[in-house]
């Protein structure tokens, strides 16, 4: 008798379960009716002999048939076995052509995305690759462009205001980055500076100097950096006004207020009268990222620019 046959019942017939069999459980029915072998089916499938033994009489309870005939030498489909076979790879492959349907679907992206930007960033070249090859791989999808200010940089993405943001890290641990390019910094100081006439400096030399700062609402995490606080020899640092975005903050400095530490391309994009940036040989550089909040990695929208990023190489956007 079967295992699972009971007297009175049709030879082949098991006690029938109301759970529907899985999509998994119909895979491994496929690949042990080609081998006939439980043993070379498991190591096929990477799991133990066991675990396929009790999945197979699992899926036979669900449907209320015996699928095998064992025994202790050889394994074979039963009649309700090679009856069900072509249904079961039927089945199989209308699961598959859902999931590449699916994933045309998402590859065919439409609706729109928000893309947030701050300072430069959206004339940044690693920028416009991102955005040209999210427009390639998703032409029906509408981009659209977020300038943001220091402070709505992040709280975009916590609002769900903006999908993801190209940004200067570093960033809170909430938030996911995927690094662009990496860049110097510089200086920024008054025009009218003895130090801004000069072509490099040294950290120290800004010692006592007063920083830009931002308002308290702007992660500590990303100002300390920019502001280089602390410094390499502990001395600490001395702020100034606060300025909330870049224009605000090449006022103060141009006002002869306050200094700033910028990337080094702000001195092609941002020249000001009464600015000048001045290299600094001991300052670590900075880098550009795409930047997401970590809870919505997965979302349709900010998985596709996250794709669309992966494909771009990682640069250097100023020697």
């Amino acid at each position: 008798m079967v295992a699972g046959e009971a007297a009175g019942e049709p030879a082949g017939a098991v006690a029938m379960s109301s759970a529907e069999p899985s999509i998994h459980q119909l895979r491994l029915f496929l690949v042990l009716s080609e081998e006939l072998h439980f043993g070379h089916a498991a190591a096929r499938l990477f799991i133990t002999q066991s675990a396929l033994s009790q999945q197979i009489r699992s899926l036979e309870k669900r449907l209320g048939v015996a699928l095998f005939e064992r025994s202790s030498r050889a394994v074979a489909l039963t009649p309700a076995g090679r009856a069900l076979l072509p249904e079961i790879r039927a089945a199989i492959e209308a699961v598959e052509r859902l999931r590449r349907t699916a994933d045309a679907q998402r590859r065919h992206l439409s609706g729109r995305v928000r893309v947030g930007t701050v300072g430069a960033e959206a004339a940044m070249p690693h920028t416009r690759a991102v955005l040209q090859a999210l427009r390639r791989r998703h032409p029906r999808l509408e981009v659209e462009i977020l300038g943001l200010n220091f402070v709505d940089q992040l709280g975009a993405l916590y609002r769900r205001e903006a999908d993801v943001v190209f940004l200067r890290p570093p960033v809170p641990g909430d938030i996911e980055v995927h690094h662009l390019a990496t860049e110097p910094r510089v200086a920024c100081l008054p025009g009218d500076d003895p130090l801004a006439a000069l072509p490099r400096l040294t950290l120290d030399r800004l010692s006592g100097y007063p920083v830009v700062d931002v308002p308290p609402r702007v992660p500590r995490v990303w100002w300390d950096f920019w502001a280089v606080d602390p410094r390499p020899d502990n001395t600490p640092v001395r702020y100034g006004p606060v300025a909330a975005d870049l224009e605000a903050l090449l006022h103060i400095v141009a006002q002869g207020e306050a200094m700033a530490f910028l990337p080094a391309v702000a001195r092609d994009l941002f020249r000001r009268p009464g600015v000048g940036y001045v290299d600094v040989e001991d300052l670590p550089p900075c880098t550009s990222a795409l930047a997401w909040a970590a809870e919505h990695r997965d979302d349709p929208a900010v998985a596709a620019v996250r794709q669309a990023a992966r494909s771009v190489p990682h640069g250097r956007t100023h020697p």
